[in-house]
């Protein structure tokens, strides 16, 4: 296996999905209906993920040569869009391309059931996780990778259902203040592997900068 690949992946898979950070927002959708309840959100969750990023894992290269785009287009695309989430992170505030707008919030309150919507798609299963999927997926060559790129994404699905599954207790201990820290330290290790995939794509496609 691939351990660079690994890290890599799983870190920015972590940063952006951010499970101490959205631990809130699982609570305040399951508020009042019991543990049992959460219990199926979160299982729901990691169906739902599961699926999706076997999709988008399978198709995501189809899709790139469907439109023509360029791998190295898309990552310099998507590594843009993963430096907006990362400074949403810093600066304390909720990405609207993941959490959504303001009345697209209100009414995720309004669901009887979370799982899919809004937490599997979008807070979770958003354009930043689906570029970051896709951009690692290009670099993808031989079996080591793929045994990478595989475990990146079940690893860091099973931290954050994991987290989910936790909540009632975790809630007792993570605070204010440490939600804040960590989604502050994510977005900091979001913002280099954003400037990262950047830089990489612009040395490509603009090969006098090198």
């Amino acid at each position: 296996m691939d351990q660079v690949l690994f890290l890599k992946l799983f870190a920015a898979l972590f940063a952006i999905m951010n499970p101490i950070a959205n631990l809130p927002v699982f609570l305040s959708l399951t508020a009042d209906k019991g543990p049992g309840f959460e219990r199926k959100v979160a299982l729901t969750v990691l169906i739902g993920l599961a699926l999706g990023s076997a999709f988008i894992g399978l198709t995501g290269d189809a899709i790139l040569k469907v439109f023509g785009i360029s791998l190295d287009a898309f990552r310099l695309a998507g590594g843009f869009l993963i430096l907006l989430i990362a400074l949403n992170l810093i600066s304390g505030e909720k990405s609207k391309a993941h959490h959504g707008t303001d009345e697209e919030q209100e009414h995720h309150s309004e669901q009887d059931n979370p799982a899919i919507y809004p937490l599997t798609v979008p807070i979770l299963l958003g354009p930043g996780t689906i570029s970051t999927m896709i951009i690692y997926r290009g670099q993808v060559t031989d079996l080591s990778h793929e045994i990478a790129y595989i475990a990146a994404i079940a690893a860091s699905i099973a931290v954050l259902v994991g987290t989910f599954f936790a909540a009632p207790f975790l809630s007792k201990f993570l605070g204010q203040t440490a939600t804040s820290v960590m989604s502050r330290l994510m977005g900091m290790i979001l913002a280099a592997i954003a400037m990262e995939m950047m830089v990489g794509s612009l040395k490509v496609l603009l090969p006098g900068l090198a």
